[in-house]
């Protein structure tokens, strides 16, 4: 377990791997620790797209934040239900908000949009079907300022829509006080624990400037990169334990073409993210037990390729699949992250799940 006097080594980062640091010009908008005197407390960045029966429920979280500390960037990415309606109703009445619309482009388009739009000194994203407690993000501002973090991490629970009781996200025990991101990776990675979703968390916005990260357009899951990345580059990041952000379960169904569309993205962004973090595994030369957690990552999240592949429609579609991976030497690059037999067994065994489903 890591103490809250701890100091990890420092984990060697690559900036063409992991992000490259970028300097603010004089007279700009503001430094890491000296935001332009204009900027609002916080910047909300709320990507929307098809979710009207949700949406209410979410800007009622968002009106509960103080409009004089707070800005609310809602990005309607090429919505075709009620959605746009109901943000023009809801902007009217709230002057903190402004709506950017642009062509559907994916949860990341959507969530850079707002990011580069931000002037807040600090920023959360906010998912459209989910909504906050009153205060959540207020708390963990007060930890970032007592405390001078570059990311406080919160928590939350799963919302389950009354099918059954819902439940904390996190339950394992974090050192109070301040740790290096590394340590905070390092912890959850032990623990199994460690959840990638973005919006829990709350950035200083300029800390994530000077970073230069974005999301990766056209990805699924594509917060698993960011999450990791983020964790290796910050110096000093807090957690506290408090749930307050509630992720909604919704039940979704979808016809077989377009669940077969929807499975290939999965595949492709779990394969993307499968090589980010054997990347950022190499990145942590120094620290073996830290570089051995991220492949154990790596591994368990892309055995999520073979279920994906055993969901597809149609046998050919699988055989596709399993052809393209082979050849793109997606199979070798678990195989050599694997940390041990346990996991090796996994692979083999889906592995052959998926040959005798692709027969």
């Amino acid at each position: 377990m890591i103490g809250v006097g701890h100091v990890a080594r420092r984990i060697p980062v690559d900036p063409s791997r992991i992000a490259h640091r970028v300097r603010r010009r004089p007279g700009g908008r503001g430094t890491a620790m000296n935001p332009a005197p204009e900027s609002p407390l916080l910047s909300f960045v709320v990507p929307v797209y098809n979710v009207a029966p949700y949406l209410p429920r979410c800007l009622e979280s968002l009106a509960q934040v103080d409009a004089a500390n707070a800005e609310v960037i809602l990005v309607d990415d090429g919505s075709t239900d009620d959605c746009p309606a109901i943000l023009a109703e809801w902007s009217r009445a709230h002057p903190n908000a402004v709506t950017l619309r642009q062509p559907n482009g994916g949860l990341s388009a959507a969530r850079n949009t707002g990011l580069a739009r931000a002037r807040g000194r600090y920023l959360a994203f906010v998912d459209s079907d989910d909504y906050f407690e009153p205060g959540y993000y207020e708390r963990l501002a007060a930890l970032c300022e007592a405390e001078a973090l570059e990311v406080a991490f919160g928590n939350g629970s799963y919302h389950f829509e009354g099918r059954r009781e819902d439940l904390p996200i996190y339950t394992d025990a974090v050192p109070p006080g301040v740790l290096r991101g590394a340590d905070l990776l390092r912890l959850r990675l032990r623990n199994r624990s460690l959840l990638h979703m973005v919006w829990m968390h709350l950035y200083r916005r300029v800390w994530l400037e000077a970073q230069a990260l974005r999301f990766v357009p056209g990805l699924i899951h594509e917060d698993v990169p960011w999450t990791t990345r983020v964790l290796l580059l910050a110096e000093r990041v807090a957690y506290h334990p408090a749930p307050g952000y509630h992720y909604r379960q919704r039940v979704r169904r979808f016809a077989p073409q377009d669940n077969d569309r929807r499975l290939a993205t999965i595949i492709d962004s779990s394969v993307h993210n499968a090589r980010a973090l054997e990347a950022l595994a190499r990145a942590t030369a120094d620290d073996p037990e830290l570089g051995r957690l991220l492949r154990w990552q790596l591994v368990d999240g892309g055995l999520s390729i073979f279920h994906k592949i055993r969901q597809l429609s149609r046998s050919e579609l699988r055989r596709a699949q399993l052809a393209r991976l082979r050849r793109d030497g997606v199979f070798a690059l678990l195989w050599r992250n694997a940390t041990g037999f346990a996991q090796r067994r996994r692979i083999a065994r889906n592995y052959l799940k998926s040959l005798v489903a692709a027969a």
